[in-house]
């Protein structure tokens, strides 16, 4: 059997600067929530855990018949850093790794989470993230050696603090698309326009 990560679909923020919950903006006739949730289901069938926070009812309604895993972060207030706790929480004793992707990466498809995956299984002892524009950040592969400090993480600004940190060994893959993230409507109209390639599983 292929060894695969968890994928950590982080999807809890209120999308203040987008003004109305951007994980149901619409892509290609589906929400970018229900989008993003098969991208990582095409990488990780049976092993995704879904984020949510703000408007957790209304989001959940998107996941209906897919396989995977619900958490509600109830501190999503308190910025990214405990939704990746709350995900990490979730995981089974089993999972030698966790993905974390982004439910506004919108540019990221399966073939980006492969080659993340295909990188991490030659060296499971290594950080495997996307690089763009000269920064690390997600979609990123942590093995579970790290848990424990991703679940010490604070504030908003995610897994970062690890992957900049020169005593890790980070392996680094050239992702133009992790750069486009949506946070305000103009750039879903990238998207949409075909600005951005928008791949779909």
């Amino acid at each position: 059997m292929i060894a695969r990560p968890w994928v950590l679909l982080l999807a809890a923020g209120a999308s203040r600067r987008f003004g109305s919950p951007k994980q149901l903006a619409r892509i290609g006739g589906e929400s970018l929530l229900r989008r993003m949730a098969r991208v990582a289901i095409a990488v990780a069938p049976g092993r995704c855990v879904v984020v949510l926070g703000a408007a957790a009812p209304r989001l959940r309604r998107e996941l209906r018949r897919l396989p995977v895993t619900i958490v509600v972060n109830g501190q999503w207030r308190k910025g990214l850093s405990r939704s990746i706790a709350a995900g990490i929480d979730a995981l089974p004793q089993s999972a030698r790794a966790a993905l974390i992707l982004l439910v506004d990466q919108a540019a990221i498809g399966p073939a980006e989470l492969e080659l993340l995956s295909a990188a991490w299984r030659k060296s499971p002892r290594s950080i495997v993230a996307a690089r763009a524009g000269g920064v690390l950040g997600p979609p990123a592969i942590l093995p579970r050696h790290l848990f424990r400090d991703l679940r010490r993480l604070r504030g908003d600004r995610g897994a970062r603090e690890l992957l900049r940190d020169p005593l890790r060994r980070v392996i680094a893959f050239e992702i133009p698309g992790a750069a486009a993230d949506i946070d305000r409507p103009a750039d879903l109209a990238r998207i949409r326009g075909g600005r951005v390639r928008a791949r779909t599983p």
